[in-house]
């Protein structure tokens, strides 16, 4: 049986808010034959908070879990946390050395010192290392903070550790193309690599949409335009909200938009619409996922919302979107999700940060209840094709499975 490290900081476990790409990983690899250790952190980032290990030791998981400590940070943007990380991949290290028995180490980028900590092991014990990258840093950063020569200082440890670790990788898993492909921008390998979408679990989410069904219920006549995330810099809320603004002006009053989430620029957004009396607009706030799955369902069009200047590509959500069956409107400006939405014709793509341009867009798609349908019919297919986990996932299996017996077979032939 092959044993196999899934390093993570950000992973939700049962009760906690979060993603559950890497718990769900180690329950797949687990069901395929797999031993499989969860190496994550002793801190919650998306409840800023320390975990209660004893509460988790007593809940049931399929696999192991093993806690580096990490002592956390208040905000995403915050030198803690590059403090945080450090000390985290530090532990990593330590933790390894002692207990790292592994066929394979698959681990996520960013953070990228926690991901490099990783590399270097498996490259000290022959072994695979299969990087997950799932953001890109440093270049999300500049969304933050993009001073001329200020930030290349600032940002070049995060720039040297991920060329280091993209130096060290034995394949990639990239939750785009673009993200697959980074990895190779500067240095060319003849390695395997597969895009494998965030996604998600359809029969998951088609059970919390259905068990949450009659509680939220959309009143006759409303038209909801709705957004699920993060609230913060990369995401467009504020035009979101100033559009609602221009529709009540327009008369639309029917036209309801549900911001579901929180974060950063919560709290401003909010006084924006108190402030301006945008009675259309309903922040929500953060959702647990079956309640979200009923909201997006109930939704009549979901918007991918994005500043211009934002690096990411194919997000989270864009599964349980395209899972909701609706159209989407998306002002992501990645080249190749506008591509995505184009060709498998489960939306429209509209400039960003343009408010008349997104009340114009929200008002087209009110007046296309055909073209609404058709929409949302690709939508569901695409999800079922592409982002369902169980089919999606086999991918990442069969190229770790590669990897470990490609080397065992050169330990092999080397003794021989």
């Amino acid at each position: 049986m092959y044993k196999i490290a899934v390093v993570t900081m950000g992973v939700r476990l049962n009760d906690e808010k979060g993603y559950t790409r890497f718990r769900y990983i180690c329950e797949f690899l687990t069901d395929a034959g797999y031993k499989v250790d969860l190496i994550t952190t002793t801190f919650q980032h998306w409840e800023k908070a320390q975990r209660d290990l004893e509460k988790i030791r007593k809940e049931q998981y399929k696999f192991g879990i093993k806690f580096i400590y990490e002592p956390g940070y208040k905000k995403n943007v915050d030198p803690r946390r590059i403090h945080s990380h450090a000390v985290a991949a530090k532990n990593l290290t330590a933790l390894l050395e002692k207990e790292g028995d592994y066929d394979l180490i698959y681990a996520e980028i960013p953070p990228n010192d926690v991901a490099l900590a990783a590399a270097e092991f498996a490259k000290r014990k022959g072994i695979p290392f299969v990087a997950d990258v799932n953001d890109l840093w440093p270049e999300a950063m500049r969304m933050v903070l993009d001073i001329p020569v200020v930030s290349d200082i600032l940002f070049y440890p995060l720039k040297r550790d991920a060329e280091k670790v993209y130096s060290l990788v034995s394949g990639v898993i990239g939750t785009s193309d673009e993200y697959r492909d980074r990895p190779f921008q500067r240095q060319e390998r003849p390695i395997p690599r597969e895009t494998v979408y965030v996604g998600n679990e359809l029969r998951e989410f088609d059970e919390g949409a259905e068990k949450n069904r009659e509680e939220i219920r959309k009143p006759d006549g409303e038209f909801w335009v709705s957004y699920a995330g993060t609230i913060g810099t990369s995401y467009d809320i504020r035009t979101m909200v100033l559009a609602a603004e221009e529709l009540m002006k327009r008369g639309r009053t029917e036209i309801r938009f549900k911001i579901l989430g929180g974060g950063p620029m919560k709290e401003e957004l909010e006084e924006l619409a108190s402030s301006r009396n945008i009675s259309s607009v309903e922040f929500v706030g953060y959702a647990p996922y079956d309640k979200m799955a009923a909201y997006l369902k109930a939704s009549d069009v979901l918007v991918n919302s994005f500043v211009r200047k934002a690096p990411q590509s194919i997000v989270t959500k864009i599964g349980d979107y395209l899972a909701a069956g609706k159209p989407m409107i998306n002002t992501c400006m990645s080249p190749e999700f506008r591509a995505k939405v184009e060709h498998d014709g489960f939306g429209i793509n509209i400039e960003p940060e343009d408010v008349s341009v997104l009340a114009d867009a929200v008002e087209r798609l009110h007046g296309d209840k055909d073209g609404c349908a058709r929409m949302g019919q690709k939508a569901r297919e695409i999800a079922e094709e592409q982002f369902d986990r169980p089919k999606s996932y086999r991918k990442i299996e069969a190229l770790i499975r590669g990897l470990i017996e490609k080397n065992q077979n050169e330990g092999e032939t080397w003794k021989d």
